[in-house]
């Protein structure tokens, strides 16, 4: 059982807009180095699945939410690495349909990743807070769209039980296990919390109890998916020599491609459960990568931008400008090789014109025939192609899923020679609404914001 990856339409002949064979041989050496650097650093998030005492942490607090049998619902409350991860497991392997039908035994899961005001009062007028479980995630605390959901969910909670240590007892909170305000939090009121380990930063932290604790109370096989980031991990070490190394020859495919004018990557699935894929994919691939900033300290501005569709569905919505379009993109389709169900078309209407093509045909055998018929055409097209290739949709594959793109991504950084680990364009982002919501310490730095806002041209349109 392994994870597989096809790499031959990145290249072409010279003749249209593709890799040679060459040019990549002749970049080898760079991706070696980064790879090189990568493995002598060996951050931490890369070695999460040999991490025992975080799945048992998370086995231990489920199990005793779970054999309480008071939890109908169970919430995520986090954005970006402190969901993206989470969704993405939760549309791949629970039950489609489980936040209406959950697997026998586990509560229905939902994962707030917003503060959009209408979908969380609509959300808490849907649910019994007194059997609803929150796990709030932040490593720092600080994050203000999760600090505000949490203050919703607690006064929510609140309000159906007679005390703080009821209310206490329906959340945990997975934050830093030394510092911040969510830990300052826990300990004075008594929360239950799993830790956030030290050097995990949030788009890799899916396989720490960000994404553990989740998928535990869900009743997706976490040790499987542990199993399948290990093997992994395991075959892309230093003893795996750079021609044969699948990561790092991805990430070199796709920097050669940015540096020649194809800056678009597109993550291109094949299964409606990995759509969500694309979106942890978009999020891993953009904040590492985009970056004003080299290692050297010069100004570089550079980066790819992620782009996510889901076939056969995006066949009727981006192909055309894909295939006809700016030559400025590189595709990624992630196939299944075995869907979990065998789902036939049936035979009414079979010797009508119109559906007998369709005749002893399988629905898997249909998505697959639309997405070679979409690699002939982007390739006919001259535009560079791969193919991964999940030989089932299981735990085990998306462990495996989960740890090649954070390896490629982390050598992608060093061939770039860039940091992949910082986001400062992020905090940015999050100083600017600190400073706009009167956060002390930041009231010069308001008055700025509130003359750049100030400072518009308007048109209004009357309908």
């Amino acid at each position: 059982m392994a994870l597989h990856l096809d790499l031959t339409g990145f290249f072409g002949d010279g003749s249209d807009g593709r890799l040679t064979r060459a040019a990549f041989d002749a970049a080898l050496p760079r991706a070696a180095a980064a790879r090189e650097a990568h493995l002598a650093q060996m951050p931490k998030w890369r070695t999460l699945h040999e991490r025992s005492e975080l799945l048992s942490a998370c086995r231990s607090r489920a199990a005793t939410l779970l054999e309480r049998g008071d939890v109908d619902d169970f919430v995520v409350l986090g954005i970006g690495g402190s969901a993206l991860g989470n969704s993405a497991m939760l549309a791949a392997l629970a039950p489609i349909f489980q936040d209406t039908v959950p697997q026998a035994g586990h509560p229905r899961v939902h994962i707030l990743d917003n503060v959009d005001p209408d979908w969380f009062a609509e959300f808490f007028e849907t649910i019994d807070p007194a059997r609803t479980h929150f796990n709030v995630i932040s490593k720092s605390g600080g994050t203000i769209e999760t600090s505000a959901a949490f203050l919703l969910a607690w006064s929510a909670v609140r309000a159906c039980v007679d005390s703080d240590a009821d209310a206490v007892e329906q959340f945990t909170l997975t934050t830093d296990p030394e510092a911040g305000h969510f830990r300052e939090l826990a300990d004075d009121m008594g929360f239950a919390t799993l830790p956030v380990p030290d050097g995990v930063g949030g788009r890799f932290s899916v396989l720490s109890p960000v994404g553990l604790f989740m998928t535990e109370m869900a009743g997706i096989d976490t040790q499987s998916m542990l199993e399948g980031a290990a093997r992994v991990d395991r075959n892309l070490r230093a003893d795996c020599a750079i021609q044969d190394d699948s990561a790092a020859a991805w990430a070199l495919a796709h920097v050669l491609y940015m540096e020649s004018g194809k800056p678009i990557h597109v993550h291109f699935p094949y299964a409606h459960r990995l759509r969500l894929m694309g979106d942890w994919f978009a999020q891993l691939w953009a904040e590492s990568l985009g970056k004003k900033f080299n290692l050297a300290g010069e100004t570089v501005h550079v980066g790819p931008t992620p782009v996510t569709a889901v076939g056969a569905t995006d066949q009727h919505s981006q192909v055309q400008l894909f295939t006809e379009g700016p030559d400025d993109k590189v595709y990624t389709m992630v196939k299944l090789g075995r869907f979990a169900r065998t789902t036939e078309v049936p035979e009414p209407f079979a010797d009508s014109a119109a559906f007998r093509h369709l005749r002893a045909r399988s629905y898997a055998d249909i998505l697959e025939a639309e997405r070679q018929g979409t690699e002939v055409a982007l390739l006919d097209a001259g535009r560079p192609v791969c193919v991964m290739e999940l030989c089932k949709l299981d735990a085990f594959h998306v462990g495996q899923f989960f740890a090649f793109f954070e390896i490629a991504t982390a050598i992608a950084g060093g061939i770039m020679e860039i940091d992949p680990f910082d986001q400062p364009g992020v905090e940015a982002g999050k100083i600017a609404a600190l400073s706009l919501m009167g956060v002390a310490g930041f009231e010069e730095n308001a008055e700025r914001i509130q003359a750049l806002l100030s400072d518009r041209e308007t048109f209004s349109l009357s309908c």
